[in-house]
């Protein structure tokens, strides 16, 4: 028989599944955390730092990222307080210095609030989110890409030992991958990267209600939980 526990998230008495994470029970209660490298039913990572939250133990306040923290009996977590806006909003302007080319990136950095980026632009090809990896291991079964070197130097290829024939040819790591979508305007050119923000009018409903899921669409460019979902 199926288990339940019962929390709090922003204030909003929250019951969920015993087992599920503090995202999932979110996008559940339609409460909108901001994610990108979660995908339902893969495991999670953690890996875009996205989906923090402030989880209430003991009276202390710890970050952690909502996507890997399990729901629990009596667990108070907050996900829109100062502190928590503010480091999302950095992490996202992180990303799309990084990847200023993916519509997907461009609208997370309209959703978390980045209004300049104060990073040098990179224009990099991949954020290491894990989406392409995670699907091609865990739902495709081919185990033909995976995480290569560290620091710097870490990249998507295939594994060491394995073959690029593992691949099934089902284009799903191009489906997830937040890079697979450009801009509206079209690929930026090098020096000329900038924070496109003209979806910034999708948030007009969210200013009287911080933190509701409002079926944005930004969001659509990644396949945001709330629509795979459906």
């Amino acid at each position: 028989m199926q288990q339940y526990v019962n929390l709090k998230i922003n204030n909003v008495p929250v019951r969920a599944a015993k087992g599920v994470s503090v995202l999932d029970a979110a996008i559940s209660n339609a409460i909108c955390i901001p994610h990108l490298c979660h995908i339902p039913g893969l495991s999670d990572i953690g890996a875009c730092r996205l989906c923090i939250v402030e989880n209430i133990e003991d009276g202390r306040a710890k970050i952690t990222a909502s996507c890997t923290l399990l729901v629990q009996e009596g667990m108070v977590v907050f996900s829109d307080t100062d502190r928590v806006t503010k480091l999302r909003r950095n992490i996202a302007e992180l990303l799309v210095a990084q990847a200023p080319n993916s519509k997907a990136i461009q609208d997370i950095a309209v959703r978390c609030g980045v209004t300049e980026v104060r990073y040098p632009f990179r224009n990099g090809d991949c954020i290491l989110c894990g989406r392409c990896v995670r699907f091609c291991n865990e739902q495709a079964r081919a185990n033909a890409l995976g995480f290569i070197g560290r620091g710097k130097d870490r990249h998507v290829d295939h594994p060491p030992g394995s073959l690029s024939a593992y691949c099934k040819n089902c284009n799903a790591c191009i489906q997830f991958c937040p890079m697979s979508v450009t801009p509206c305007g079209g690929p930026m050119k090098k020096g000329e990267e900038r924070l496109c923000g003209q979806c910034e009018s999708q948030l007009s409903m969210t200013k009287d209600l911080p933190g509701v899921c409002v079926w944005c669409e930004l969001g659509k460019s990644f396949q945001c939980s709330r629509y795979l979902a459906v």
